[in-house]
């Protein structure tokens, strides 16, 4: 029967030929279901045709390839074609009766992959290897042969030269080994996948454009050089025992070949180079081998380095977004606190990382009243920050044309709760001061209670029962509206949860209980309050980093 195979990833998925028509694309019902956004939702079908098999584009966004070449009729399929469908590859193999296994090659290679890569089908025995060499450091062997090794390492260090991405260093390294062995006929580039430790192909390349574009490897061999981290030499890999298994090895007329392991910084393999020839009279012999192994050194060492730059280079470019982040943040925040006779107000906002979750807001409303809005997004960083300026938009919109302090919780409410991200909320304080009669009247949304300084020192702080749901979990939710006549002398704190969970470095919390006792024994002017409480959680935390934004706001009459 003839098969379609999905080549992805190192691996391959067989999907039999066995109706008409295969309809190949993204949606549920397809025959041939791939996922991925560049692959249309009927990309192309598969029609059977008196036992000849034509593929047709269904008018795909991305187009349908055969052999490299862009179909826009049905075109008729023959055994081994490739197939492009967006971003994936298949192979065609059509129906053919199956050969007897000979003594020589008991199995099957599996198909090819995206790269040409295969690995036969050999069993792990021990066989008849003519050379193995085990790397000593990032520049191989240089005591022996130094003069050809140094001139090599020269040679793969001047083309590799200026070269800062990782993936356009492996043709320049395969080009500088068909330099060096100039009778290799094929060569390839496998590395480690970090994530199920399989070996990618990254890189292949043919001296002869005619040849057949696969590159076969034997999966012992493989294995022996990343499990032993040594490089290995067959010098006639036709006659090899450990390659009687491998139908590749003489179905390609392979005579010699080489592998050695890719080391990473820490000496562990992270992927190999293997070479071949089929010139059975120019073999790579054991200087080869060492010669190789040298420039697999220098070869590893440079797609390090080039790998780690980039990886710095990504960092700073994600520090200067962050710093523009933190700068569009911080607008988000009030230039200048509200000015009112016989009040002082004070803020102070310190995010743990680059920005943060915490919020406050001061606005001037227009019958002389104030308006203070108070929160802490649940979770900090980028996803609390984004969380952080939508809230800040819609209490600077809501305030515009709501008075009551009520409504505008409600209204604030139920526009966070539309769209709002699962396990995302605010907890959250809605105060409107009205400096003239001294009354203040506060929603409170999940948020700790504000701490209340009495003239005489004593704390008091608002009743449980007043504290309602958090912003953003329940649409329409009954916020209760609480009022306090603000007397002179007194000063109120608003704090995060960053303040009383400050932790110093043996782990122990700030608490609210010290909290108290601090403001207790402070003095009744507000921004001194509020500068003394966040110095005394700095000592408290005795140089220990942040694990959440802190964020203070005091707000004190002024005593008679």
């Amino acid at each position: 029967m003839a098969t379609l195979t999905l080549l992805q990833g190192g691996e391959s998925t067989p999907f039999d030929l066995n109706k008409s028509p295969m309809v190949i694309g993204r949606h549920p019902d397809c025959e041939v279901r791939l996922d991925s956004n560049m692959i249309s939702r009927r990309h192309a079908q598969i029609v059977t045709n008196n036992g000849k098999h034509l593929i047709e584009d269904l008018g795909s966004g991305n187009g349908t390839f055969v052999n490299g070449q862009q179909i826009t009729a049905p075109t008729e399929l023959k055994h081994d074609d490739r197939i492009k469908v967006g971003p994936m590859l298949f192979h065609y193999t059509a129906s053919a009766p199956t050969p007897a296994p000979s003594a020589s090659s008991p199995k099957t290679a599996s198909p090819p992959n995206e790269f040409g890569i295969d690995f036969g089908g050999d069993e792990a025995q021990e066989g008849t290897v003519m050379g193995t060499v085990r790397p000593a450091g990032g520049f191989g062997l240089l005591e022996v042969q130094p003069e050809a090794k140094l001139k090599a390492v020269l040679e793969i260090t001047r083309n590799l030269a200026g070269t800062v991405s990782p993936e356009a260093l492996l043709p320049k390294i395969l080009e500088t080994l068909f330099n060096v062995f100039p009778h290799a006929d094929r060569g390839c580039i496998l590395f480690k996948d970090t994530a199920s430790g399989k070996l990618i192909p990254k890189a292949v390349k043919h001296r002869k454009s005619s040849d057949d574009d696969s590159v076969k490897l034997s999966r012992t061999i493989v294995n022996k050089v990343l499990s032993e981290k040594s490089a290995i030499l067959s010098a006639d890999a036709a006659n090899d025992a450990r390659f009687e298994a491998s139908e590749s090895i003489s179905n390609l007329t392979i005579r010699s070949m080489m592998c050695a392991p890719l080391l990473d910084l820490n000496g562990e393999p992270i992927g190999i180079i293997n070479i071949d020839t089929q010139n059975a009279f120019k073999q790579f012999r054991d200087d080869d081998l060492e010669l190789l192994v040298a420039i697999a050194g220098q070869a590893a060492l440079s797609y390090e380095n080039a790998r780690l730059l980039v990886s710095h280079m990504e960092k700073m470019k994600q520090d200067g977004e962050m710093q523009i982040a933190q700068a569009v943040q911080r607008a988000l925040l009030p230039e200048e606190l509200p000015q009112a006779d016989g009040y002082q107000f004070f803020a102070s906002y310190d995010a743990a990382q680059a920005v943060g979750g915490d919020y406050y807001s001061s606005i001037q409303l227009d019958d002389g009243r104030i308006c203070l809005a108070f929160g802490d997004v649940a979770g900090k960083g980028v996803p609390g920050a984004l969380i952080m300026s939508r809230i800040s938009s819609c209490v600077q919109n809501v305030m515009q044309y709501v008075s009551d302090v009520g409504e505008a919780a409600t209204a604030i409410n139920n526009h966070m709760c539309v769209n709002m991200v699962e396990g995302r909320f605010v907890t959250f304080l809605l105060i409107i001061l009205d400096p003239k009669s001294n009354e203040m009247t506060m929603v409170n949304a999940g948020h700790m209670s504000p701490m209340i300084r009495r003239p005489d020192g004593s704390i008091d702080e608002f009743p449980d029962d007043a504290v309602g749901m958090p912003i953003g979990v329940m649409e329409d939710y009954p916020y209760e509206v609480v009022s306090r006549t603000i007397s002179a002398g007194e000063t109120i704190v608003l704090f995060t949860d960053g303040v009383d969970e400050a932790m110093n470095p043996a782990g122990d919390l700030y608490t609210l209980e010290r909290m108290r006792e601090f403001i207790k024994n402070s003095k009744p002017d507000a921004e001194e309050l509020g500068r003394a409480l966040l110095s005394d959680v700095r000592r408290h935390a005795a140089g220990r980093p942040q694990n959440d934004d802190i964020t203070i706001m005091t707000l004190g009459r002024n005593a008679v």
